[in-house]
């Protein structure tokens, strides 16, 4: 099985390119706060223990999110492929998640980077806000939390990514498909 990771900072269109090219590639699309959503709704072992710190726009500690990770991969090996939408975050995270990939005789194919300023990404946020049903996208200080964070922990992990995958970084400003096809022409 191949493993495709989006990454970028929150609200910069992650989800909206994991759905196309879901599509594109029939691969399965992994989102891990949807999934860390579905853990906590369902009150799972791992989901109480994600709550606190998902609510409070912190990111769950690694130990739990390579438990997490390590059965999403179970549960998907006969699929062709997978697109992580949201891991790694961390540099751990990272080192966690390419031990599991190995151990797994899985493959992890590329890394694409969505890059976009913070001015956009609050604009974004607040239209989100006003469209989404999820109680966190309500708070405009839990946006710059995500934001800061990201900063702080998710941008020193794409670096670091760096050395180890092969990451490839997009302009995130433009329509939609504007950006799809910048990602498409790097697959």
């Amino acid at each position: 099985m191949k493993i495709l990771i989006i990454t970028g900072p929150p609200y910069s269109g992650k989800g909206t390119q994991c759905d196309v090219l879901k599509e594109l590639l029939g691969f399965v699309h992994i989102s891990t706060g949807d999934r860390c959503r579905q853990e906590k709704l369902n009150r799972t072992e791992i989901g109480m223990k994600m709550s606190e710190y998902e609510e409070n726009g912190y990111l769950v500690p690694d130990s739990i999110m390579k438990d997490l990770f390590s059965q999403i991969l179970d549960e998907n090996k006969s699929k062709v492929g997978i697109i992580l939408d949201g891991y790694p975050r961390t540099k751990p995270q990272v080192d966690d998640l390419i031990e599991l990939v190995n151990s797994k005789n899985m493959e992890i194919e590329k890394v694409m980077n969505i890059d976009v300023p913070k001015s956009e990404l609050l604009i974004r946020a607040k239209r989100r806000a006003e469209t989404s049903n999820r109680i966190d996208d309500k708070n405009p200080e839990i946006h710059l939390k995500r934001i800061e964070v990201f900063e702080h922990l998710t941008r020193p992990a794409i670096q670091y990514m760096k050395s180890k995958i092969n990451v490839v970084t997009f302009d995130g400003l433009g329509t939609i498909n504007e950006i799809t096809e910048r990602i498409k022409a790097s697959l």
